[in-house]
């Protein structure tokens, strides 16, 4: 039986396949899930209101691949936060938060990694973050009704760029229904700011960790650096998160228009499976069979 489960992020694969082309990808890569994501787009907003047969869809697409969607990464509140002053994108932000729930309770999705921004294109101050942590306390009660966990990002920004703030928020709101799901490359680059350690930072999240995002970085980057040629230590962030008992992940890289993306969807996940190997030995079994498929 496998010891961790590892996922791959939605938007390494180019966007002209359909949801179902890209389950099947995944598991042709290797991967033993996909997350999705509801970005700020448009496209990925409009998700949000398919219909109950396209929703079905979805589902019907999950059994036939025999690849399952359990996470979903919202960062739609990048352009509608939680937080603004702007009533209208605040309300805004509160719609995307309570379709996105329903979403997930309907396809299967077990958690939601929200993005850990009060404000991100206006200026943070003390009302944008009154104003997110009233929001958020009222995303959290609804996501406690559909039984969906919500857990932060921690992102490039210096409002929760550290599992240790998003833990501010997860005690202050101090419900199951709201954990933290951590970038280890956006937590490394902290790390190297504050010259702290990414093991110290990860131990700060014990008990709340749902699940971690695997990404590579290089100091003031965060974004489409291959593994490999960054500085994060994936085998360090591994070690001491499965210590931890986290046993969920994600594989976070982009396409960015290369023609042999299947390539490297393949050599991610070998790369990122020698890692787990490394660390806590040897997978044993198809983490499949926990499904009986």
């Amino acid at each position: 039986m496998s010891k961790y489960f590892l996922g791959l992020y939605e938007k390494s694969m180019p966007n002209f396949l359909s949801i179902k082309e890209k389950l099947t990808e995944t598991r042709n890569a290797g991967f033993d899930f996909m997350e999705i994501s509801i970005d700020e787009t448009d496209e990925k907003l409009d998700r949000l209101t398919w219909s109950r047969e396209q929703r079905m869809e979805i589902v019907k697409a999950i059994w036939e691949t025999g690849t399952k969607i359990m996470t979903m990464c919202l960062s739609g509140h990048r352009k509608y936060p939680l937080g603004s002053e702007d009533e209208k994108k605040r309300n805004m932000g509160m719609e995307i938060m309570t379709h996105a729930i329903d979403l997930a309770a309907d396809i299967g999705v077990r958690i939601i990694q929200i993005a850990g921004y009060d404000e991100y294109y206006e200026p943070s101050n003390e009302n944008t973050k009154r104003l997110f942590l009233e929001n958020l306390k009222k995303s959290t009660e609804i996501a406690a009704k559909k039984g969906v966990i919500l857990a932060f990002e921690t992102m490039e920004t210096e409002f929760m760029n550290t599992v240790q703030k998003a833990m501010y928020y997860v005690n202050t709101v101090n419900s199951p229904y709201l954990q933290v799901y951590p970038d280890l490359g956006n937590i490394t680059n902290a790390a190297c700011l504050y010259k702290g350690k990414v093991s110290e930072d990860i131990e700060k999240g014990r008990g709340h960790i749902a699940a971690m995002h695997l990404k590579e970085t290089v100091p003031g980057k965060y974004r489409e650096i291959p593994f490999g040629t960054g500085h994060v230590d994936f085998e360090e962030g591994i070690r001491t998160a499965v210590g931890m008992g986290v046993n969920l992940y994600v594989g976070e890289f982009w396409y960015v228009g290369n023609e042999d993306w299947q390539t490297q969807l393949r050599f991610a996940n070998a790369f990122l499976r020698a890692r787990f190997e490394n660390t806590i030995g040897k997978d044993e079994g198809n983490g499949k069979l926990l499904y009986g498929y």
